[in-house]
């Protein structure tokens, strides 16, 4: 290629930039113009902080035994679903957790060939359903220390659900 072409070439080119560069500037000034500022607010929306979610405050108004009495054992299993991977329903079958057979005033920690955390060794009493309520809403603020991974079920209508399918599957 002789001198002109590449001349040619390299003024296309700076040419574009230059152009993409003024496009890039008037784009700027048009949607981000810093010189202009709002005087007043056009409208101002007040929050009342004592509001709270109407599905909210229908679930804390109904008591977790009132819950049990009406669970839907079809939700409950799907709920199971998220304990399925660590725990069994089949008695003495064991995961990574111990079975949950006859799971409902069991003593607490009591399989015998289950290794458990020295946090759940320390724990005394029956796995009641208000036990089993608490502890499923956060396993680790109920046994601090415990190996057990899972975050917890948030919704009350789910803790109610899988404590009468676990309750129900071992009839």
């Amino acid at each position: 290629m002789d001198t002109m072409t590449w001349t040619k070439i390299i003024g296309a080119s700076c040419g574009s930039l230059l152009i993409l560069l003024l496009i890039q500037w008037v784009a700027e000034e048009v949607y981000h113009n810093s010189h202009y500022k709002y005087k007043e607010v056009a409208y101002l929306l007040e929050i009342d902080e004592d509001v709270t979610q109407p599905n909210q405050e229908e679930e804390k108004e109904i008591p977790f035994m009132e819950l049990l009495a009406n669970a839907d054992l079809s939700k409950g299993k799907k709920v199971f679903g998220k304990c399925k991977a660590c725990h069994k329903l089949g008695d003495g079958e064991n995961g990574t957790g111990p079975h949950l057979y006859n799971i409902i005033d069991r003593e607490m920690a009591v399989i015998s060939d289950f290794k458990y955390s020295s946090s759940f060794k320390a724990l005394n009493g029956n796995w009641t359903y208000d036990e089993l309520n608490q502890f499923l809403t956060k396993p680790s603020n109920y046994v601090k220390g415990t190996a057990m991974n899972f975050a917890g079920l948030g919704k009350i209508s789910d803790r109610a659900n899988l404590i009468a399918y676990l309750e129900d599957s071992t009839k």
